[in-house]
């Protein structure tokens, strides 16, 4: 008895490979496993003109055979002959989008190359069309030198025309399975599926044309990093340059509720807890929501328009180079808003080792708790003038603050991959989305929700982390007559004195170290826990209650004391909430301590290497 021969359906993801399968198949469908793995198996039943059966089986997307995870390994193994169960397919199905041809026919070309009988489904011709693109489907099977048919799967468009295209392949006109090219070809096939795609388009509408040509600026390995770089630069200017007036108002309100305060509660221990613990406390991390709105309205326009996507190519090849895999660049991109979701985002990297490293070094990137600090000591120690045509010094050290964290998660990554999470690593490929106007209500939308994260923080951990320490910093109170600082005298500022001992060497006074326990709640929190520290220090002194934060540190600190400060925020572990959610992640205790012994080790070593080189600067 002939076996009925066996078709495989192959593509890249988001290619509408399962609409053509459910177009072809109908209700003639099987799922299982595919043995040995738990990865879902679906065949089903199709029949040529003359009621001969077919089996076709639809195999998970992928973007080479080179695969990277358990799907994209059964679907090469399937196309080999390689996987358990399965004989090698008589024929492949290669499915590819109109809309995203160059992209998709690299993986075409390799699967061409196998020498198996193929047919190309030109799918969603339809969206294409609507796109403003028209595609000639002889020129590409002239090109690709297999049987090319113009598809739309939901619509069951082209059916037909691709049964008969099948049936003549199987046809007693098999070809015999060659080995793949090597890996070197990669960047030749890519050039090859561009060329073809060119050739094949009819006609292309301007927007689409204008589109192409902004990608080969974007995508340059050298323009396109410097366009990278010229948007973030922008940002972080912005962040200063925009939000002068906002934190002004707010500061005013802080400043009214404050005086409010002082007038209508009596002298003692409630009015403290009023005006120094929550007042002063919490408000003197709420003063910096504009600066977090801006960042994230640049972020979300990014992400909006499709640049994002862009970026994350970009970063791709400089990854690769200290051992990265390039889809760690997602995970680490959400890690700018927090380490958190960041670190569960890596779920989506399928190579363990990459992925362990991902999680290592998510805190090192730049999460928004940390502007709050960053704002403060910039704008307390750093002129607020201009080093050239619209380049202010303060945005210029908060990018280069953004960038020192960068560089330290791919140096760190470098060394992680060379020692402890020793691996290969593996590339990517992603589809790029088209370029579109962001809409309004979207971004309006994304800054509410960002804004109401940011003060459910303030309203609830940096609440809670304030009030705790003005608690341990009111008490016990120093004896009558005492010339000891009530700070000092306290339980935190004990605790302080004590840490101190260590963070001295590197340039930290009491004041920091007191700052540094809370904040391991949330970053914020150290800027809470300034604020309240000097504020209880001020006691009844109405001048220096008026003074802001900023200006009461000028007059504490040396510059060489604020850099350090500014450096160890840049290396230390972030929250609680961070460690927490790296220990499920990882199922253990051991890579969280692993993290805490070695950020805690390089952010005490930036600090102290940034404060001795300032003072012997004469900083």
């Amino acid at each position: 008895m002939t076996a009925i021969p066996l078709v495989a359906l192959v593509g890249n993801p988001n290619a509408g490979k399962s609409a053509l399968f459910n177009a072809l198949t109908g209700a003639r469908q099987k799922l299982g496993n595919y043995p040995g793995v738990t990865v879902e198996r679906k065949s089903g039943r199709l029949s040529f003109a003359d009621g001969r059966p077919v089996e076709l089986v639809d195999l998970p997307g992928t973007y080479s055979l080179d695969p990277t995870s358990p799907d994209e390994q059964v679907t090469r193994d399937v196309i080999l002959g390689r996987q358990a169960g399965e004989r090698l397919p008589d024929a492949l199905v290669i499915v590819v989008d109109a809309s995203n041809l160059d992209n998709h026919l690299r993986f075409a070309l390799e699967l061409i190359a196998l020498g198996l009988p193929t047919v190309v489904a030109l799918n969603m011709v339809d969206l294409a069309t609507r796109d403003g693109l028209e595609l000639d489907a002889e020129s590409l099977s002239r090109e690709l030198g297999v049987p090319v048919i113009a598809t739309v799967a939901v619509r069951k468009r082209g059916l037909d025309l691709l049964r008969q295209a099948l049936d003549g392949l199987l046809d007693g006109n098999v070809r015999r399975l060659r080995p793949s090219q090597p890996d070197v070809a990669f960047d030749m096939r890519r050039a090859e599926a561009t060329r073809i795609a060119r050739a094949a388009i009819v006609t292309e509408t301007p927007s689409r044309r204008l589109t192409a040509a902004v990608d080969r600026v974007v995508l340059h390995p050298v323009a396109g990093l410097a366009v990278l770089l010229a948007l973030l630069f922008v940002m972080f200017q912005a962040v200063y340059a925009w939000s002068e007036a906002p934190i002004a108002l707010i500061e005013g309100w802080a400043a009214a509720a404050s005086d409010a305060a002082s007038a209508g509660l009596p002298d003692g221990i409630v009015r403290s807890f009023v005006v120094d613990g929550v007042i002063n406390g919490v408000g003197s991390v709420v003063v910096f929501l504009p600066q977090i709105l801006i960042l994230f309205l640049f972020i979300l326009m990014l992400e909006a328009t499709g640049y994002m996507t862009r970026a994350a190519f970009m970063m791709d090849g400089l990854m690769a180079r200290v051992g990265l895999s390039g889809r760690a660049f997602i995970p680490l991109l959400s890690s700018f808003a927090c380490a958190v979701p960041g670190i569960m985002a890596t779920r989506t990297i399928s190579d363990p080792k990459d992925r362990l490293t991902t999680i290592l070094i998510a805190p090192l990137m730049t999460c928004s708790a940390r502007l709050p600090v960053y704002a403060v000591i910039i704008g307390a120690f750093i002129p607020a003038r201009s080093v050239g045509p619209g380049i202010g010094l303060q945005g210029l050290v908060l990018f280069l603050l953004y960038v020192l964290g960068i560089v330290g998660a791919l140096a760190a990554a470098l060394l992680l991959r060379l020692t402890v999470t020793k691996g290969q690593s593996s590339g990517f490929l992603m589809e790029m989305p088209k370029y579109q106007w962001p809409r309004l209500r979207d971004v309006l939308i994304g800054l509410w929700q960002r804004a109401v994260i940011f003060l459910k923080r303030a309203g609830t951990i940096i609440f809670a982390s304030t009030v705790i320490l003005w608690l341990c910093l009111s008490f016990p109170k120093p004896p009558a007559g005492s010339t000891m600082s009530p700070v000092d005298y306290s339980i935190a500022g004990r605790i302080a004195g004590g840490l101190n001992v260590v963070m001295e060497p590197i340039g930290f006074n009491r004041d920091i170290s007191l700052a540094l326990i809370p904040a391991m709640a949330a970053r914020e929190v150290a800027v809470s826990a300034l604020a309240t520290v000097y504020s209880i220090e001020a006691g009844d002194d109405e001048a220096a209650l008026e003074r802001s934060l900023g200006d009461r540190l000028q007059g504490r600190w040396s510059l060489p004391t604020a850099l350090a400060f500014l450096a160890w925020f840049v290396f230390a572990p972030q929250c609680i909430s961070t460690i927490a959610v790296t220990r499920r992640e990882t199922n253990g205790w051991r890579w969280p301590l692993f993290m805490v012994i070695y950020l805690f080790a390089l952010a005490y070593a930036a600090a102290g290497i940034t404060f001795w080189t300032a003072t012997a600067a004469g900083l």
